[in-house]
């Protein structure tokens, strides 16, 4: 690929794009529209991107949203590839990284899980894996979600009796743990089971989740049976058990794959103006979940348009299988296909059943995402009344597009954590949601006054920052909030006021409301404080009060979330982490040989001398630390 020559003209519009089109080439590619904020407004491709770009030069014929993205262009960006092929790809990659406005966008887009065997120990782990397959071993997936994994691997180890456990917990057991004596291990770290009758096990797995589950079935039923023959009751009992927990497998599958070994099922529904596509992931003969998406778009876009961008922005970072189903033929399907062959360097087929089994099933990924645009439409319109009264609550001139909740949590002061959730007309925006590590060392134990001080104070100097950054007013920044929600008294809210008064803002730039919990913490009396304004208090059984007790309880859980989680990191920290030199290996060395950090802390100095990676000024040194040396 190369850049093409580009322009920075002064002008705008149509004068912009003829300006380009005199020393554009004849070639595929793609070109990017940039506002006067020099704000990506659009990124697209084509075979010959004259010729395309030449189309934005027409006076008359657009669409709405085409002329005003043409009037806003102040200049273009241009790369040349060596096909159309070559710049789909890379057309998909741009829009996922830079989200321009007037694009078509895939939300939510995040790496699906896998279920891993991990091959680089002698008794294989089973584990959920998410990222890049650097690990030894099997990789089945992908999984719609996190859960569609978890009920997965809860059916494989009573299946298969696989360890979950990490290597460093696995090498220092000396006794079954809980999941042996619930049979849902075979204990491998205490010697109950061989290697290779351990091997035969994760073997069975690995064939189970590649569609091998009804030959396996038979297989253990032959077993089982040969054991009751031999009167061997308690492992024919297993074996039973094993059997049951595979059936379920099958048992809970909501759509029903039979003739389909591998396969993503895409089905879009429309209403509004708005969209939703449901999507299927068939592995191995099953149904290993699904998820729905809501892709941003304009309302005069087409299925197949949108259909189109979709699949492509889908599979910008995750493997393609070999076959696609949709309900609706996507734009340029076969130029799609190609691009997506080119990436997993084999055949991909993309097809629109009109009959049979595969019909059917992308009939009800239809069906399912109809009824989940309803739920949405409905959710949107509730919302949007709840915004409408929000702003009569709290004098605001429209209603809110961007409300932001604050709240710390702590335990007598240690680990103290601010958190901040997002609200808008859609709900909570869970991809905006901030945890503010508190980093004020002279704050006293519990001064919740100051913590909300330090949040609000970073929160409002990166606001600043990127006001400046883009020379643009603070209120017109996307993540500029229309509505601050603290939790907590008037005092929280003078340390509010106090922190972005020092910042240069005042409460006409902010619109800043505490909530104050009623008498006892009753909800339903809760009291409402705003600068210079008198407390007042919200009617009950109001569907608006109902909303902000549930921002509040919102923000509450993701502050108490991130001070566990913190809390949890500070526990599970070893005191060898503190040691100079001592990094990953040379602590599972020093594990493995004393059991515990407690072991290494009792351990004479010639015993740590012997373990090894610890040479005699290494040894002294942990010695030291443990020994006051």
């Amino acid at each position: 690929m190369s850049d093409s020559p580009t322009s920075q003209a002064p002008k705008r519009g149509v004068d912009v794009i003829k300006d380009n089109l005199k020393r554009l080439p004849a070639k595929p590619g793609v070109y990017r529209m940039f506002g006067a904020k020099d704000e990506v407004l659009y990124v697209g491709k084509a075979r010959n991107l004259k010729a395309r770009v030449s189309n934005y030069a027409r006076l008359g014929g657009h669409t709405q949203r085409i002329a005003a993205m043409i009037a806003l262009t102040s200049r273009m960006e241009f790369v040349v590839t060596e096909s159309e092929t070559e710049a789909l790809l890379l057309e998909a990659s741009l829009i996922k990284s830079l989200r321009p406005r007037f694009n078509i966008l895939l939300r939510d887009d995040k790496s699906f899980p896998y279920i891993l065997i991990r091959r680089d120990h002698d008794y294989p782990q089973i584990l959920k894996y998410r990222g890049s397959k650097q690990d030894r071993g099997d990789y089945f997936g992908p999984f719609a979600s996190a859960n569609a994994v978890t009920r997965t691997l809860d059916t494989l180890q009573k299946a298969f009796l696989l360890r979950t456990c990490e290597d460093s917990v696995f090498s220092v057991r000396n006794r079954p743990c809980m999941l042996h004596q619930i049979k849902r291990c075979s204990a491998p770290c205490v010697g109950l089971i061989s290697e290779s009758g351990y091997t035969r096990l994760a073997n069975q797995a690995a064939d189970f989740l590649r569609g091998k589950g009804v030959d396996l079935q038979a297989e253990l039923a032959s077993e089982m049976e040969a054991a009751s023959e031999e009167m061997d009751f308690e492992r024919a009992a297993t074996l039973r058990d094993r059997i049951r927990a595979l059936a379920v497998v099958r048992a809970q599958q909501d759509i029903n794959p039979d003739g389909i070994e591998e396969a993503d099922i895409f089905a879009i529904a429309m209403e509004g103006g708005q969209s939703a596509v449901q999507v299927f992931f068939i592995r191995a003969g099953q149904n290993w979940g699904a998820t729905i998406h809501f892709p941003r778009h304009e309302k005069d876009e087409t299925q197949e348009e949108i259909l189109s961008a979709f699949l492509v922005q889908f599979y910008d970072k995750r493997p393609a299988p070999r076959l696609i189903l949709t309900n609706e033929a996507p734009d340029q399907r076969d130029l799609i296909g190609e691009a997506l062959e080119l990436k997993a360097g084999r055949k991909v087929e993309i097809r629109t059943p009109q009959r049979g089994e595969k019909r059917e099933l992308v009939a009800q990924a239809t069906r399912n995402a109809a009824e989940a645009l309803s739920r949405k439409l409905a959710e949107t319109a509730s919302q949007q009344r709840l915004l409408k009264d929000l702003a009569k609550a709290f004098d605001l001139p429209e209603p809110p597009k961007r409300v932001e909740i604050y709240d710390n949590s702590h335990i007598q002061g240690s680990n103290a954590v601010g958190g901040m959730v997002v609200a808008g007309p859609e709900g909570f925006i869970k991809g905006q949601y901030r945890k503010f590590n508190i980093k004020d060392t002279k704050l006293e134990p519990g001064d919740d006054y100051g913590m909300m001080r330090e949040v609000m104070t970073r929160r409002f100097k990166r606001l600043l920052k990127e006001a400046e950054e883009q020379k643009l007013p603070i209120r017109e920044l996307e993540t500029y909030p229309d509505l601050v929600l603290i939790d907590g008294g008037l005092g929280q809210l003078s340390a509010v006021t106090e922190a972005i008064g020092e910042l240069g803002l005042t409460p006409d730039d902010i619109t800043l409301v505490s909530i104050a919990k009623g008498p006892d913490r009753n909800a339903g009396r809760e009291k409402f404080f705003r600068p210079g304004k008198t407390p007042f208090q919200l009617p009950p059984d109001t569907p608006v009060l109902y909303y902000l007790q549930r921002l509040r309880d919102e923000a509450h859980r993701w502050a108490i979330g991130a001070h566990r989680s913190k809390r949890s990191a500070d526990i599970k920290s070893s005191p060898l982490d503190e040691i100079e030199g001592i990094g990953p290996s040379r602590k599972k060395a020093l594990l493995h040989r004393f059991g515990s950090a407690k072991g290494v802390s009792r351990a004479k100095l010639v015993d740590l001398e012997n373990v090894d990676g610890i040479n005699r000024a290494l040894a002294e040194r942990i010695y030291g630390h443990f020994n006051g040396g």
